[in-house]
């Protein structure tokens, strides 16, 4: 999981990463890249999902998480099975609607950390459940060594902190 920032500080992550390596785009025609295209064909469309790279089931949210993460380009582009056109595509567009395309982000990182807070809630019951049972019968010894595990990784956080 990366983790989640403003992509406002990142503006400069973006351009970074726009004219690293053979991503050339200069700022004029980050400017007037208001739909980027790939040959001949709009590269980002809205579906139900957001905003998508045409093709692919990859949100822009996906490849901000990545640049304020401050991954290199071909990092993100094999991560994400982007080619360097689909990457480029998508930071121009980022770039040019920035306004719309933060606020929206925005709404998916509180959505997504609203879903985790249910269901960890959902689950709470049930985790608790499933521990306070015995080990399954010939499962003593794997218990045990388990038990000794948790206590031992327990007492390295406890050090860290």
């Amino acid at each position: 999981m990366v983790k989640r920032k403003s992509l406002g500080a990142s503006s400069q992550s973006i351009k970074n990463c726009i004219t690293s390596g053979n991503m050339e785009l200069d700022d004029e025609r980050l400017r007037r890249a208001m739909t980027p295209t790939l040959n001949g064909q709009t590269a980002i469309i809205r579906t139900e999902r957001g905003l998508v790279i045409a093709g692919t089931r990859i949100t822009l949210y996906d490849v901000m998480e990545y640049i304020i993460a401050q991954y290199p380009p071909k990092f993100i582009c094999a991560l994400l099975n982007l080619t360097i056109e689909q990457l480029n595509a998508a930071l121009s567009y980022i770039e040019a609607h920035r306004g719309e395309v933060e606020a929206e982000y925005q709404q998916v990182v509180k959505e997504g950390e609203e879903l985790r807070q249910y269901y960890e809630e959902q689950n709470r019951a049930l985790i608790a459940r499933i521990s306070a049972k015995p080990p399954k019968p010939g499962m003593e010894a794997a218990w045990e060594k388990l038990q000794a595990q948790k206590a031992k990784h327990q007492a390295q956080l406890k050090t860290q902190a």
